[in-house]
């Protein structure tokens, strides 16, 4: 008997403030004659960022904590149910989506939740000041950090640079037996990225191109998303 596979969690978007109006018709149309199509409220939120305040996808992606392909995907499907509802004269209701609202007068989220999570940074040495290595799976160790705490452990990788397949399988349990919560890497592949995911443990990715240091300050401002999908 074929076993199946539970679909991925569905990330939660976040949005400056929930819509006070939800409904939108023709005019001179009654209600009974009218065919509708949902809009959900993160995707009027990408509406908003992107078309009325002009944000790039990279700064509307931060706003809603999630990954620049993610918010890409919303703001396609918002854009594409909106010119369904003007082109062929149907009702626009507005509800649902994964979504949270955002506390407009605290830190962000991702910032006040990340100062406690143990993270691993592939690395190209053991310090913070190393650059990070680009590859996760056959990165040449990672620096561990419990935040706020600062001081780096280093965990060799070595190993795995020698493996012909499954290197990043490998990487993906040895985070998990040493109780990693969030990986910033470069490249994450789609098994690494699978098994990561089954242990638990969230991704940040394309953190490649600096040191160790900097990418933590990143991730502690909040600034790199948790990816839902490996890179491309």
């Amino acid at each position: 008997m074929r076993e199946t596979s539970m679909p991925r969690p569905r990330q939660c978007r976040y949005v400056a403030v929930a819509p006070h109006v939800t409904y939108f018709k023709p005019r001179g149309i009654p209600m009974t004659a009218l065919e509708e199509v949902r809009l959900s409220v993160d995707e009027l939120e990408a509406l908003r960022l992107a078309d009325l305040e002009g944000m790039t996808g990279s700064e509307a992606a931060r706003c809603m904590r999630v990954s620049r392909h993610t918010f890409g995907r919303t703001l396609a499907a918002a854009r594409h149910t909106v010119a369904q509802a003007l082109c062929r004269g149907l009702a626009l209701r507005i509800e649902g989506g994964t979504y949270a609202v955002a506390d407009a007068g605290a830190a962000p989220a991702s910032a006040k939740e990340n100062t406690m999570q143990k993270i691993a940074i592939s690395s190209e040495g053991p310090t913070l000041d190393d650059a990070v290595d680009p590859r996760f799976g056959r990165a040449g160790g990672f620096v561990i950090l419990a935040l706020p705490d600062m001081t780096p452990q280093y965990l060799d990788n070595g190993a795995s640079q020698t493996m012909s397949m499954g290197a990043g399988i490998e990487t993906a349990e040895r985070m998990a037996r040493e109780g990693v919560q969030v990986v910033l890497s470069g490249y994450v592949g789609p098994k690494a990225f699978e098994a990561l995911t089954a242990a638990g443990i969230k991704v940040c990715q394309n953190v490649d191109g600096g040191s160790v240091r900097e990418a933590v300050e990143r991730f502690v401002k909040g600034e790199l998303p948790f990816a839902d999908a490996p890179n491309k």
